[in-house]
């Protein structure tokens, strides 16, 4: 991964602290700010080091109270949109980073916490687009994402990935790069 990052000429920041612990499944970028869920695999040192390499972002940490990490019931949907599982644990969370934020967000709640892994992207030509679970997995949730009209919509099966607690988001890298033409 260090090699494809360095390929595309990227910034790398390395944690040489060995106490330091930072999954990239409990870092919520909303595109304002870091929301980092301290959990099994994320400690407050592990925050700050991602604090000290985005000085230009607020960075908060909040409690998982529930779940593997921060985005087994939590991610964007879209700008400004957090997509949040139902559960007690997931809704307390989420009232957690409303009270951290200077920014008001939309939120789309999902009958299913582990629906709520999904990932967005802004793609040129095909606008605003969700990979999303199934309606085999979750039909209620996937109802809930169909209510988004200005979202392309593309159903991913995650079936296997859930029995290594894995989701849409661990086996995803989006970086915003111009192609080189």
């Amino acid at each position: 991964m260090k090699g494809a990052l360095k390929d595309l000429n990227l910034n790398i920041v390395e944690m040489t602290d060995e106490n330091a612990t930072l999954d990239g499944g409990d870092v919520l970028f909303t595109g304002r700010e870091f929301f980092v869920g301290l959990s099994k695999r994320t400690n407050q040192r592990g925050a700050e080091i991602l604090a000290d390499a985005f000085k230009d972002y607020a960075v908060s940490t909040v409690p998982v109270l529930e779940g593997l990490h921060l985005k087994t019931f939590c991610s964007m949907g879209g700008p400004g949109l957090i997509v949040i599982g139902s559960s007690e644990p997931a809704q307390k969370t989420l009232k957690i980073m409303q009270q951290m934020s200077d920014h008001r967000y939309d939120k789309l709640t999902v009958p299913d916490d582990l629906a709520a892994n999904c990932v967005y992207m802004n793609l040129p030509n095909k606008g605003h687009v969700l990979m999303h679970c199934t309606p085999e997995q979750y039909p209620e949730s996937v109802k809930v994402f169909e209510k988004l009209k200005d979202h392309m919509l593309i159903p991913v099966p995650n079936l296997e990935k859930v029995k290594v607690d894995g989701g849409l988001t661990c086996c995803s890298v989006l970086i915003n790069k111009k192609a080189n033409n």
